[in-house]
């Protein structure tokens, strides 16, 4: 098999944003090549396993059973002292609605790429990408050991966090160690966590970051943590740090080990270029990271739409230039990058906030309904208890 292939539009990783990338460029006419190093999409797992509901119709992904786990009905923020301020679903963010199985999940967006016309080549690598003139033109592959070249008019590089693709492209894809979490998630059974809720820990327990549990039923619950990579003073630490807070909670000490996975995120502001000539980066790679609670899944398929729907006119146009692949650019950015930058400044403040802060801020805001939740309308409730607090947020208001 390994001879050379050609196609419209080659997409680097089957993750979320690229399996739906690789459906709108296919469903709109384009040939589509998807390649995945690994020899079984969505493994292994990555990820706290939440996602919210809004955004599903929006990418054309009808919720179901086969990758649907526990319906919450919102999420708990604790304060350092454990006060707890509850939010409903519609206001919890893009990792609150749904509780997951994040393999049966991709798998999902896998097979609606491939039902709209994708050709999907696992166990392949990305070890280069080829250029003309400047210009991407595909990738040198490599599968069962056997390296050969596929030319695309236009590459597409989903190959997630660490990716390679928008290096090998010249991108701007380098982040700051400020702007990374360091996580590390346990599946544990016999636990009592709350099916109702997503559950947020903020504070100390995990500076720079938070500690999750979301429920999978069961007493069944993804238990993790991600602490600030400038926080750390040993790589370790982070795993300590997890375990110290569940041994200080009888309710997942007693709790049973299954699963582990570890990883970084990004946390930073929007990456500054997503497009080059013949070039377009999606999710992970584009840093579409929500800086405040390190997922992405949302974010990558929303620009996975967008830059499906650009792929396939720019290849009937045949003109994959850096111009015209703007439309992208213009298109993720208008709507996903203002909340992503505001999320990046709250963070940016949240790490500095001390414990003391964090408990007067929530137990501000505890007791009340907030009819919209966002930045303002949480400072205004500390404004009105906690006045000596308002020049701690003034920025924001």
């Amino acid at each position: 098999m390994n001879s050379d292939l050609e196609c419209d539009v080659l997409v680097v990783g089957a993750g979320p944003a690229g399996s739906t990338t690789a459906k709108f460029a296919a469903k709109n006419g384009a040939n589509v090549i998807m390649i995945e190093k690994r020899q079984e999409i969505g493994s292994p797992v990555r990820c706290g396993e939440g996602i919210s509901k809004a955004w599903l119709s929006e990418v054309g992904v009808t919720p179901s059973s086969r990758w649907i786990n526990v319906e919450v009905e919102g999420a708990r923020i604790f304060s350092p002292s454990e006060r707890v301020f509850e939010i409903n679903e519609k206001h919890a963010g893009n990792e609150v609605g749904y509780v997951i199985e994040r393999d049966a999940f991709d798998k999902a967006l896998a097979i609606d790429a491939g039902n709209a016309g994708t050709e999907i080549m696992l166990k392949t690598h990305a070890i280069g990408v080829t250029k003309e003139n400047g210009k991407v033109t595909g990738v040198k592959a490599k599968q069962y050991g056997k390296e050969f070249h596929i030319r695309a008019k236009l590459t597409v590089g989903a190959d997630g966090f660490e990716s390679q693709v928008g290096r090998w492209a010249g991108l701007p894809t380098n982040l700051q160690v400020k702007d990374m979490d360091s996580c590390i998630q346990y599946r544990m059974t016999n636990v009592d966590s709350d099916a109702r809720y997503c559950d947020f820990y903020l504070g100390e327990v995990a500076p720079g970051g938070y500690i999750w549990v979301f429920p999978k039923g069961d007493h069944l619950a993804n238990v993790g943590i991600g602490v600030q990579v400038s926080k750390l003073k040993n790589p370790a630490d982070v795993k300590a740090y997890l375990d110290r807070w569940i041994d200080k909670h009888p309710g997942y000490a007693k709790g049973k080990k299954i699963d582990m996975v570890a990883g970084a995120v990004s946390i930073s502001p929007p990456i500054k270029q997503a497009v080059a000539d013949g070039i377009m980066l999606v999710g992970d790679a584009a840093r579409m990271i929500d800086p405040i609670t390190g997922g992405g899944i949302a974010n990558g398929c929303i620009a996975g739409k967008i830059a499906g729907e650009v792929a396939a006119k720019a290849v009937k146009e045949d003109n994959v230039s850096h111009e015209r692949l703007m439309e992208y650019e213009r298109g993720w950015r208008a709507r996903i990058e203002e909340k992503q930058y505001r999320n990046w400044l709250a963070k940016e403040k949240l790490v500095s906030v001390s414990d003391e802060v964090f408990d007067k801020v929530i137990d501000a805001i505890s007791g009340h309904s907030v009819e919209k939740l966002n930045v303002l309308n949480i400072l205004k409730l500390v404004k009105d208890k906690y006045p000596e607090l308002t020049k701690e947020f003034e920025q924001f208001l």
